[in-house]
């Protein structure tokens, strides 16, 4: 049995995250604590809200500096929703730009669709493979609630030795990323735990992962 962590700073759908991954077949433990969430097989950062106030959060439990010490390990982080987007450098809301955690380049802006927020399902179109979508169709439909997101991918492999990360778009207003697979650093912008069937997949498919 994999042991799997949620990193509770005060934002996101803890106890539906965590009945979720419970029914992977994981140990699911919820806390703050850095030991814990750093030895664990597998680490979950949720989010809900705004981009600032969950960085706010997230650095009062010492969570950035968690999420580097497991990735300089090697060791999986999964972040989900406003989890996905604290990873990037930097978040824009209302004309106010605030420090994400830097793992990626780039900045989450807000969605161009005269209806806000993106709320509902909507389809993906997963990156070649992807092992969060293995065994998923391109029909399933995924749960998002969100106004901002990444909408462009800024890291540049080229000459890297390391693999391109798989990257999974969807549409709303435009495209925007829905999921990223970078090593042992991965994301989704919608609810996996909210997704029905097609997020349980995704959820066995990543913590099958970690043994």
């Amino acid at each position: 049995m994999v042991d799997v962590t949620i990193l509770d700073y005060g934002s996101g759908n803890l106890r539906s995250a965590q009945r979720a991954l419970e029914r992977t077949g994981a140990q699911v433990t919820v806390t703050a604590d850095p030991e814990i969430a750093e030895n664990a097989d597998g680490l979950v950062v949720p989010g809900v809200g705004a981009f600032a106030a969950c960085m706010e959060g997230l650095r009062a439990v010492r969570g950035d500096r968690i999420i580097g010490r497991r990735l300089a390990g090697g060791r999986p982080v999964l972040g989900i929703c406003v989890g996905m987007q604290i990873l990037f450098d930097r978040g824009v809301e209302f004309g106010v730009e605030a420090a994400g955690c830097g793992e990626w380049p780039g900045a989450v802006t807000q969605l161009p669709a005269p209806v806000l927020p993106h709320m509902g399902w909507n389809t993906v179109a997963a990156a070649e493979g992807s092992v969060l979508f293995a065994g998923l169709d391109a029909e399933d439909r995924f749960y998002f609630v969100h106004s901002y997101a990444a909408q462009q991918w800024e890291m540049d492999n080229l000459g890297s030795p390391l693999a391109a990360p798989k990257l999974t778009w969807s549409q709303h207003g435009g495209p925007f990323l829905a999921a990223v697979e970078n090593g042992a650093l991965s994301a989704t912008q919608f609810h996996p735990e909210k997704s029905g069937d097609a997020g349980a997949q995704l959820l066995l498919n990543w913590v099958q992962g970690l043994s």
